[in-house]
């Protein structure tokens, strides 16, 4: 059988060219948990890096940043659980709305009603 000599070559130089590209490592994704602002500030992390720690009580998380000569600052957040709100229906926006109605008119007749009590008074002590 023939065989090619340039199959080969192309093929050994394909494995062997320094700018073919692989493809990029995922990055690691992690939760880091600390102990209190000692553990956040015990966290070591090189020059010009940051990092978000979560506290071990679960209710707050450590915003960790490093400048360029390697000097920490760190903030804390408080955190807390989402509560997802009560989806808008068509029922709830008619009783809101009559209720706004009702609050509107009582609030309108009433002062009409201290208008007419204050005129009233005016107008008889004249």
């Amino acid at each position: 059988m023939y065989q090619n000599p340039y199959m080969n070559f192309q093929g050994s130089q394909m494995a062997m060219n320094p700018y073919q590209t692989m493809p990029a490592a995922a990055p690691q994704m992690q939760v880091t948990k600390v102990n209190g602002e000692g553990g956040a500030n015990a966290y070591s992390m090189g020059p010009n890096s940051s990092a978000i720690l979560l506290d071990a009580s679960g209710t707050m998380i450590w915003a960790v940043t490093t400048d360029g000569a390697g000097y920490k600052t760190v903030v804390p957040y408080d955190i807390s659980p989402h509560k997802s709100r009560e989806a808008v229906t068509y029922e709830g926006l008619e009783s809101r709305i009559k209720r706004l109605e009702e609050l509107v008119n009582d609030g309108h007749s009433e002062a009409d009603q201290r208008g007419r009590h204050a005129g009233e008074s005016d107008g008889g002590e004249g």
